[in-house]
């Protein structure tokens, strides 16, 4: 399904809010239960996240480093921790593909190892149409129990049957535009 601007993930997920996001006068490190139910893309700006809190009220446009997976999870967490670039389309798909559903991840940039969540995909954009800027963004749910949005190109996947081996160094940034006519 195309989005523009909001879009449903695939699934709800029980998580934590930082209090902070969300509260008056309420300090950093404090983590209350939520409901994660979907996402707000627009260019230039980070990826925003809406939830449902305990309450009943629905808040939207948190960042990615305001969700946490558990109550005592990594208490310093930045934005800059949570991906490598903002959005860049306010048109967007979110799939969650079934063979990398929970499939477990390591992330290039920090060697932080996670569970991948669901994928988003920018639509209609310049990036987009260049075959070597466009993107899909992994949603992974890190084991500092934080989220983090990376890129393909920088995190790779384990599948104990198949995958073996150290991080690929001659894998090939796909730069064409294919066409029968």
């Amino acid at each position: 399904m195309l989005y523009t601007g909001s879009g449903s993930l695939p699934n709800h997920i029980y998580c934590w809010v930082e209090s902070y996001f969300v509260r008056k006068d309420t300090k950093r490190g404090i983590f209350e239960p939520c409901i994660w139910f979907a996402l707000r893309a627009k260019a230039e700006q980070s990826w925003m996240c809406h939830v449902m809190l305990e309450c009943g009220a629905v808040y939207r446009d948190l960042p990615p480093h305001a969700i946490s997976f558990s109550e005592t999870a990594e208490k310093d967490w930045k934005l800059s921790d949570t991906a490598l670039w903002d959005c860049y389309s306010d048109q967007f798909s979110i799939i969650r593909y079934d063979y990398l559903n929970g499939r477990r991840a390591e992330i290039r940039k920090t060697g932080l190892f996670g569970r991948y969540l669901f994928t988003v995909i920018p639509m209609y954009d310049s990036y987009t149409t260049e075959p070597s800027q466009s993107k899909e963004f992994m949603f992974i749910q890190l084991d500092n129990g934080r989220l983090i949005i990376m890129p393909t190109n920088e995190l790779r996947f384990f599948d104990n049957s198949w995958t073996e081996g150290d991080w690929p160094k001659d894998i090939k940034l796909n730069s064409n535009i294919w066409r029968i006519e």
